[in-house]
């Protein structure tokens, strides 16, 4: 190589991934309506529901948030209690993992699940459980490239409005 050659690539952002904080709720807000949006889903999230849920009398969820600094925030991962109690497990839903447009094969979503093993783990838990769309084939091999192990969907799920 010669010393004229310029072969600078663009290099992912360094990012941390951490705990939601209150001034992460707006950025975090959009992207929860962006993830909706990518599914055709409509959202009915707010920062102020983000704000009761995460950091209110009793909270509901954690979110871990990707950090890119000067950028802001990429990507965000929700996480959700679960109970097997024929078996006496506890567990974890990855219930959101999401990384923006642009950022999207630099191992953000990767570091997203690894965090959110850790703290499965460290909460007592023995399995960290993640759906993903029918159709949502490059998230099934996502999944299936981190070791998850597929399970099918059984049975009905019922819903009840409690007004």
């Amino acid at each position: 190589m010669t010393e004229d050659t310029d072969l600078t690539l663009p290099r992912p952002p360094i990012v941390a991934i951490r705990h939601a904080k209150p001034r992460d709720l707006p950025e975090l807000n959009a992207m929860i309506l962006a993830l909706a949006q990518h599914h055709g889903d409509a959202s009915a999230m707010t920062p102020d529901v983000l704000e009761r849920d995460l950091f209110g009398p009793m909270p509901w969820i954690q979110a871990l948030v990707a950090d890119s600094g000067e950028e802001g925030l990429i990507g965000y991962a929700i996480l959700v209690p679960l109970y097997k109690a024929q078996e006496g497990k506890r567990g974890m839903e990855l219930h959101h993992l999401f990384v923006r447009d642009g950022q999207r094969g630099n191992g953000i979503g990767q570091h997203l699940v690894d965090r959110a093993k850790q703290i499965a783990r460290a909460s007592g838990c023995d399995f960290l459980s993640v759906s993903a769309a029918t159709g949502n084939f490059a998230a099934h091999r996502f999944y299936e490239n981190m070791d998850f192990i597929p399970r099918p969907v059984t049975g009905m799920r019922y819903l009840q409005a409690l007004s």
